[in-house]
């Protein structure tokens, strides 16, 4: 009878890999060596594996055993108890709450019960960095099915049909984009294929993480737009904030030109395509699509006007197709089970309609005052309420909820009430947010609303390229307005202006930042107003953010004279002895909130 073979699959995404990952794998390795296991047991590094909020992440295979928040000194022992008693380590396993006592599967985990997976069908299944191990879960056969047997018109039809949009945030539908720079004019027929993995949301993880466990979902993906628009080239324009995702890229890259999946004559079709990549320099303003092709030009990346369209004019004013990370790691899985399959899932009807619904899945990332954060994938017309508390677990620490944000720094803030709003393209832009990339940031009751709309306001203004004065000045003044607000000096009239100001980026603005921009802003007046008026008239911020509108003092019932506060105390605010109540002076503290954390009494009051 033959020996089950096991597959030690450790998590090397970059949460994984900055929690020490490579380390714990590097420590599997030796103990695995040590004990004479190599014939039995393999230790393969993958990509995120989603649940990162309980990272270093180790999954058993094929038994589905799924280790937790791992150290090298831990393994020792887990491959004595697991590999060669067969004895799962409990202290070490992720245990949903009422079930300590049992070993629960991956499969048992609530985060991961409702997502469904295709851009990322390969998460924690594969070594990113082999190109056989996603051959051999039906990698490439989607650009063999469509190089061989299809037609560049009938890769395009798919497509369409299928209902995808992009995922990078303006959810323009895929197949129209593809077929409208098909049909541009090209003096010389040039046209180029551009892949955007410039993500620069704060928060957002999503393609990177696609990149990092599975690249070559991203090229195939390439490949098969390249071949149905008839583009020889393509670009891939990555941050360079992302080494990990570059360093996978390139492999990637350098194994689909050895197995003749790029350059000439790919699988003997006589279609030829090859990728180039290219490093951003970290712009946020550089992953809206016209500045991100000034930048691969080698010009400053600002954006131009739209009534110039990139798939006419675009890069090198030749007709250009520009799609997202996870846009085009959807596109593979379409082609090899057609269109009806991935329209069975989602919103709305999208056979007479290409911007009638949002088919197929999502991929977010879950961040903020949530228990399970890490990546997720859900189909479309999911419930805010099923992500944040059926997957995400709830809010932490036993708060409650105030707000989801989505989208980014572009997005808007939706309230509890619209937990149970559907998650699409069209039902989040009519409450006022935006699906954008993918970011999904919870809110508790500790936020102050205003504080949020100026942090993100504050940071679309030093990102703004300047170009356009509705963004530039628009973003200058709200900020001054908010930090105004913030310190306690808002003035009546306050908020009209701040609406104001935003309907004329709105209507003004160059490019989606600038139009964008005002989201969050607007969104937050519209379902917390109350709270920018208690700011403006009363001097109160409800969620003791605001530094101004703080007072901190010491509860003379609860003090123990412990010292622990002063000691915290960054600027010797805090006066007393050992044992004896102690003291804040209003006209030192700097309401930093040190002492507020340090204190293990709840003696010190924030009001």
């Amino acid at each position: 009878m033959a020996v089950k073979r096991l597959h030690l699959m450790v998590c090397a995404g970059t949460g994984c890999v900055s929690n020490k990952s490579m380390e714990v794998k590097a420590a599997l390795e030796t103990e695995i060596e040590k004990h004479g296991l190599a014939a039995e047991v393999d230790v393969i590094p993958t990509g995120c594996n989603g649940f990162c909020g309980v990272g270093p992440i180790l999954l058993v295979q094929p038994d589905g055993i799924f280790y937790q928040q791992l150290r090298p000194r831990d393994i020792p022992h887990l491959v004595e108890e697991h590999l060669l008693k067969g004895r799962p380590v409990q202290r070490h396993l992720y245990t949903p709450p009422g079930e300590k006592g049992t070993i629960p599967l991956m499969s048992d985990i609530p985060f991961f019960h409702a997502q469904v997976l295709i851009a990322l069908r390969n998460r924690g299944m594969i070594d990113p960095e082999k190109i056989e191990d996603y051959i051999a879960r039906e990698g490439y056969q989607a650009a063999a099915k469509a190089l061989t047997t299809m037609s560049p018109q009938e890769v395009l039809d798919v497509v369409k049909a299928s209902g995808l949009r992009g995922r990078g945030g303006g959810g323009f539908p895929t197949g129209i984009k593809w077929e409208s720079t098909k049909r541009a004019p090209s003096e010389n027929g040039t046209r180029w294929v551009i892949c955007n993995a410039d993500e620069g949301d704060p928060g957002a993880f999503m393609d990177r993480s696609i990149i990092e466990g599975d690249p070559h979902s991203v090229l195939e993906g390439m490949i098969i737009g390249a071949y149905a628009i008839g583009a020889t080239r393509g670009f891939i324009y990555v941050r360079q904030e992302y080494p990990l995702a570059l360093k996978r890229f390139m492999i990637a890259l350098n194994q689909a030109r050895e197995s003749g999946l790029l350059g000439e004559d790919i699988l003997g079709t006589g279609f030829s395509f090859d990728i180039e990549v290219h490093r951003g320099a970290g712009a946020f303003v550089c992953g809206e699509s016209t500045a991100l092709m000034a930048s691969l030009e080698g010009n400053v990346g600002e954006p131009r006007a739209k009534y110039i369209h990139t798939v006419e004019r675009g890069l090198w004013n030749m007709p250009s197709c520009l799609n997202n990370v996870e846009t085009w790691a959807n596109v593979p899985p379409i082609i090899l089970h057609g269109a009806e399959w991935f329209t069975q899932l989602g919103t709305g009807d999208v056979s007479e309609n290409p911007w009638g619904g949002s088919k197929g899945t999502k991929v977010f990332s879950l961040a903020g005052k949530i228990n399970n954060t890490g990546l997720v994938e859900v189909p479309m017309g999911i419930t805010l309420r099923e992500i944040v508390f059926d997957i995400g677990g709830g809010i932490a620490n036993g708060k409650r909820l105030k707000s989801v944000q989505t989208g980014g720094p572009s997005g808007g803030c939706l309230p509890e009430e619209l937990l149970d709003l559907e998650v699409d393209f069209d039902t989040l832009t009519a409450a006022g947010s935006m699906m954008g990339s993918g970011g999904m940031l919870v809110m508790d009751e500790d936020d102050c609303m205003v504080d949020f709309a100026r942090f993100y306001i504050d940071f679309l203004m030093a990102e703004s390229c300047g170009k356009c004065t509705p963004c530039r000045e628009g973003l200058r003044n709200m900020n001054m307005i908010l930090q105004r607000i913030c310190d306690g000096k808002g003035q009546e009239g306050d908020i009209e202006l701040l609406e104001e100001i935003s309907a004329c980026m709105i209507d003004a603005a160059l490019c989606a930042l600038g139009t964008s921009a005002p989201n969050p802003v607007l969104s937050t007046i519209k379902y917390f107003r109350e709270e920018y008026e208690e700011h403006i008239r009363e001097g109160k911020c409800r969620a003791g953010v605001c530094k101004a509108l703080i007072t901190y003092k010491v509860d003379a019932d609860k003090c123990s004279g412990c010292t622990l506060c002063a000691r915290a105390c960054p600027v010797n605010a805090i006066t007393g002895e050992t044992k004896k109540l102690h003291v804040i002076d209003p006209n030192v503290c700097d309401r930093c909130g040190a002492c507020y954390d340090a204190c293990t009494f709840d003696a010190i009051i924030r009001v």
